[in-house]
């Protein structure tokens, strides 16, 4: 039976019952009441919204695409989080060098780096139930939530007590970009974008790597092709705002990382 957002009603354990400013409460999606649960059991996939403390107790309930806008990882709001946080967005072809890029901006600016990538790998190395579940649709080939990444990103910026961002390999298409600045409230001071073409890539790839094979070159092939059809219109999107900082990467790393410093300090003063 569905709660009425009004209500204030008492739960059997003390707590105020779960209130919400514009949020539409559910029922749990299994015909049953709204579910207790503790923190450590929620699903960022479908649950997480309308929530309110009591101790490490969480009452939760299933969201519903009205209320996706309404989650706040961070605790602060987001018209905080946006004049709060500066966040530079990192994008290039794999092997264009925007890795090694960034830890030289981390070197000299004590700046924090964060890979989308590398925090899904660790939440799926988490053992939590949300990192089996994102493990879960990484082998069956389903593309992981947005959101998820994006909670991800969030919780990672809060506790890293710091400010400015590098978020590098994200985001990867449309959807990921208007779920970033829908969810966090946050559009980004600019974008690095690394122009490399596919041969330079493509042998500092398999020069990296050491003798890959033809099937390893075809695949190399795909991703560059994944880039440019689902990432290039995100940086389309950003050029138009002035906000794309295009930066030739088929130089040395010394020339690149002239160019990468000088537009951070256009962009970030």
């Amino acid at each position: 039976m569905p709660m009425n957002s009004n209500s204030n009603s008492e739960e059997e354990d003390g707590s105020p019952a779960l209130r919400s400013r514009s949020l539409k409460w559910t029922e749990d999606g299994h015909g049953g009441a709204i579910q207790t649960l503790d923190i450590q059991a929620l699903s960022l996939n479908d649950l997480q919204i309308g929530r309110e403390r009591k101790g490490q107790i969480l009452k939760v309930y299933r969201r519903t695409e009205e209320e996706e806008e309404g989650e706040d990882i961070m605790g602060i709001g987001k018209s905080k989080a946006a004049s709060m946080y500066k966040i530079i967005f990192v994008l290039g072809g794999p092997g264009s060098g925007k890795g090694t890029q960034c830890s030289k901006l981390v070197e000299e600016f004590g700046i924090i780096h964060l890979s989308a990538g590398d925090l899904l790998r660790a939440h799926m190395k988490s053992g939590s139930k949300d990192g089996n579940m994102v493990a879960e649709m990484i082998k069956n080939g389903q593309i992981v939530p947005s959101h998820v990444t994006v909670s991800l990103l969030e919780k990672a910026m809060k506790e890293s007590g710091k400010d400015t961002f590098l978020i590098d390999g994200f985001p990867r298409n449309e959807e990921n970009r208007a779920s970033f600045e829908k969810q966090t409230g946050i559009s980004p001071r600019c974008v690095l974008f690394f122009d490399c073409s596919e041969e330079v890539m493509q042998d500092r790839i398999l020069g990296r790597n050491e003798g890959r094979t033809d099937d390893n070159i075809e695949t190399i092939k795909k991703r560059f092709g994944v880039f440019k059809e689902q990432s290039m219109p995100v940086v389309e999107y950003y050029r138009k705002m002035g906000k794309v900082a295009q930066i030739d990467a088929e130089r040395s790393q010394e020339d690149v990382y002239t160019d990468v410093k000088a537009s951070y300090l256009k962009f970030m003063q």
